[in-house]
Order: C-alpha cells, then sequence, then structure tokens
C-alpha cells in the first residue's frame, strides 16, 4: 500500500471516529451511565433513612423471586402479582392496539398520496399534545358526571352510572389511546411493502381470502406485527402516570411501584431491583424481536410464496 493511500484511509478512520466519538460519549454518559448506577445500588443494603449503604445485599432480589426470609426483609408475593397485573396490562394493550391499528394501516396505505400523508399526520397529531393533558381528558370523559356515562344515559342504555375510572378497563383505555400511533407506525411500514403480486398470485392459484391473509399477508406483515407489539409493550409493562391517573390507588402496575419506592419509600435498591426485573423482560423481548427479524430475513430468499400457496 503507497503512503498516500495509507494517509488516506487514516484519515478516513480519523473523520469516522470523530463523527462516532459525540454519540458514543452521549449514549455512555446518559444511558450506560445511569444504567451502571442502577445495576450497582440494586446490589446495595437499603439506608436505614433513605438512600443506600455500601454493603452488599442480595435480599433486594429475594423480596421479588423468593428467597428473602430475615426479620426484616421477606418475599412477598404481591410483588410478583404486581408484575403480572402489569403484563396482563400490557398485553391487553397491545392485543387492543394491534387489532384497531391493523385493518387501519392496510385502509391508509391504499389512499391516494395526499390524503395517506394527511392521515398519518392525524394519527401522530396526539404527540403535539402534553400527555398528561389528554390522560386527563379521558378522566373527564370516564368519571361517573363524565360524557361517555352520561352519553349512555341519554340514550337510556344504562340507568346508573358505570364505574369505569379507577380500574383496570380506564387502565387500558388509556394506554390504548396513547400506545396507538406506536403500533400504526410499524405495521403501516410493513403493510405498504407488500408484494400485491404475491397476493394476486395466490388466488389465482385457488387459495381463498382466509388463506391468502394467513399464508401470504400475514407472514410478510409479521416484523411489523412483531416490532409494533414490542414497542407499545414495553412503555406499556413500565407506565406509571396512566396508572396513577386513571387506575388511582386501586391499579398499582410495576412503574407506580417503582416510582414508590424511590419517592415515597426511599428503598433505592429494591426500586432499582424492580427496574432491572423490567429490564430483563425488555431484554428478552428484543432478543426474540431480533431473532424473528434474522429469520424473516432469511425466508426472504428461500421458496417461492406462490409456490407454497399451491402447495
Amino acid at each position: 500500500m503507497s503512503k498516500a493511500r495509507r494517509t488516506l484511509e487514516n484519515r478516513r478512520r480519523l473523520t469516522l471516529f470523530g463523527l462516532l466519538l459525540p454519540p458514543s460519549a452521549f449514549l455512555a454518559i446518559f444511558f450506560l451511565g445511569p444504567l451502571a448506577i442502577m445495576i450497582v445500588y440494586s446490589w446495595l443494603t437499603p439506608g436505614l433513612y433513605g438512600g443506600v449503604e455500601w454493603k452488599f445485599f442480595h435480599l433486594n432480589y429475594g423480596r421479588i423471586l423468593g428467597w428473602a426470609d430475615t426479620k426484616y426483609e421477606r418475599f412477598d408475593p404481591v410483588y410478583f402479582e404486581i408484575f403480572l397485573r402489569s403484563v396482563k396490562l400490557a398485553a391487553t394493550t397491545v392485543l387492543l392496539s394491534l387489532i384497531l391499528c391493523y385493518p387501519v394501516a392496510f385502509w391508509v396505505s391504499r389512499m391516494p398520496e395526499k390524503r395517506k400523508n394527511l392521515v398519518i399526520f392525524l394519527i401522530t397529531l396526539p404527540f403535539f399534545i402534553s400527555l398528561i393533558v389528554r390522560l386527563f381528558a379521558w378522566v373527564l370523559i370516564l368519571r361517573p358526571t363524565g360524557f361517555f356515562n352520561q352519553a349512555l344515559m341519554g340514550l337510556g342504555l344504562i340507568d346508573e352510572p358505570l364505574e369505569i375510572i379507577f380500574t383496570g378497563t380506564a387502565v387500558v383505555i388509556g394506554m390504548v389511546y396513547v400506545f396507538v400511533p406506536f403500533m400504526f407506525l410499524p405495521l403501516y411500514a410493513s403493510i405498504e411493502k407488500l408484494d400485491l403480486s404475491l397476493i394476486e398470485a395466490s388466488q389465482d392459484l385457488g387459495a381463498n381470502r382466509i388463506q391468502t391473509f394467513f399464508r401470504v399477508i400475514l407472514p410478510m406483515t409479521l416484523p411489523g406485527i412483531v416490532g409494533g407489539s414490542i414497542i407499545v409493550f414495553i412503555p406499556s409493562l413500565g407506565n406509571f402516570i396512566g396508572p396513577s391517573l386513571l387506575g388511582g390507588a386501586k391499579v398499582v402496575m410495576i412503574g407506580n411501584l417503582i416510582e414508590q419506592q424511590f419517592l415515597s419509600a426511599r428503598n433505592w435498591p429494591f426500586g432499582a431491583a424492580l427496574g432491572m426485573m423490567v429490564m430483563a423482560a425488555v431484554l428478552v423481548l428484543l432478543l426474540y424481536y431480533i431473532r424473528i427479524v434474522t429469520r424473516e430475513e432469511r425466508q426472504a430468499d428461500g421458496p417461492n410464496v406462490a409456490e407454497e400457496v399451491a402447495a
């Protein structure tokens, strides 16, 4: 290699290093740094009046997973129950968001370009309004004297107001409303890339609409479904603003419990351990998503879809 070429290569490396250094430093300081603090705190002893004592303490995880049996630190199944409730509400949010967004994404993808851009803008419009303001609007809608109950009573469908506010139903309604755009955008991106010729080929080969959907459309849009589901599930699992406003003290999710441990109980190590449990669940989901995407990319060069339908 000539001296001029080596100089050019070194210059390119220095340029690349200079471009990557600022974002890498930002991530290291503001993402990896707090994460490292949380990991360390989760293995420390809770302070008597808050904070931490710099002594190794494994019972923070024992209170969640079952091996804490000391006088002051005991396993309490309520924490696991709260985690399971959080998973259930987050999964319900994902399912309802998917049911709402999947047909809408198909409808929008078939629109003319100008109308399509307008609809996408309207779907993302709530991002311009404060989350707390939007959730407070749902409090006004769902409370006993709110619009929803008054409309049902005015139509004669019910005789007395329904107790919706401060229930799991209200929490799911609020989270579905908040996270619908996060589900719609990955679905829309996946559906818009559908090859219509494959759908026509499956119908020409004798497949009905149901067979075409399950054997052609669904596999081709699976990355968007999985991606949207994970994007919705992760913030739903750790959400604490929605459950606080719409669930009150009756519906406690893992995000509310972590908030209470840090702010009210001042048990930072236990709050950090709860946060690490949520991070572990998120990591498993992300690894699963990567596996799905990788498998779909490998299958993209596999057998022709039309031949599979014919079989």
